[in-house]
């Protein structure tokens, strides 16, 4: 499962819609999730508009909150988008084989065991997130904050028993034009992090949009060959319900 969680403060001023981007990584099989960082008035009603649809076209999740609240809402969404996924692909799997639309369709004794895989495969299924970090000036006062989320989200997926990986990018990238970049590359090793954020540098404008595109061409190039292993679909293929 291949998902892009953005965190944000406000709005996007420079290139392509977001939303467009949003649905472009949707339809290559990449959720897009938005965390939205807001303090009292700090965030326009564009603003929260404009996260909900990001996320919308996505088909992720959005969440406002709080500076001091980021680091749960990150470890929440992220689980809560696997789980998400899993179920949809169940219920897939469901209608073809057993004609059911939902789980509630089922029998008691068979739901019982379809929430059992359902459990098993949040935690055993193979998870790669990449984390993109709005670097404008004005997230310079919730940097910590990020840091912070960053790292407790890189040892919560550790503690899953499927594998996971994190990559980090922030935007914009450079005070010259490049929209984003790259600080941390797939790894299942948190110790790469402690070392971005020293050298990370809060400046100017808002390329949101250009930035996702960035994340969706890194996980292209990365799955070059290696398609089928990340599907989503056929995951049921050895439960047996």
């Amino acid at each position: 499962m291949k998902q892009i969680l953005l965190v944000t403060d406000g709005c996007s001023n420079v290139g392509v819609s977001p939303v467009v981007a949003a649905a472009q990584a949707h339809a290559v099989g990449i959720t897009v999730n938005v965390v939205g960082v807001v303090d009292q008035g700090d965030i326009a009603e564009f603003g929260t508009a404009e996260i909900e649809e990001i996320a919308r076209a996505g088909g992720g999740l959005s969440r406002l909150t709080q500076t001091r609240q980021l680091s749960q809402t990150v470890q929440m969404l992220t689980r809560k988008t696997v789980v998400q996924t899993i179920q949809h692909a169940v219920q897939r799997e469901l209608k073809h084989v057993l004609g059911a639309s939902t789980i509630e369709e089922l029998p008691p004794e068979k739901r019982g065991e379809v929430v059992r895989v359902i459990d098993d495969l949040s935690e055993t299924s193979r998870l790669r997130v990449a984390l993109l970090i709005d670097a404008s000036a004005s997230m310079k006062p919730k940097l910590h904050a990020v840091e912070e989320a960053i790292r407790d989200l890189a040892l919560s997926l550790q503690s899953r028993q499927g594998g996971s990986e994190i990559a980090v990018f922030h935007f914009p990238g450079s005070a010259y034009g490049e929209d984003c970049k790259l600080d941390l590359d797939w790894t299942d090793n948190i110790s790469g992090v402690h070392s971005l954020f020293p050298r990370l540098q809060m400046r100017g404008t808002t390329p949101t949009g250009p930035a996702i595109l960035h994340v969706i061409d890194f996980y292209q190039k990365g799955d070059y060959g290696n398609r089928k292993n990340d599907e989503t679909d056929g995951m049921m293929s050895d439960y047996v319900v």
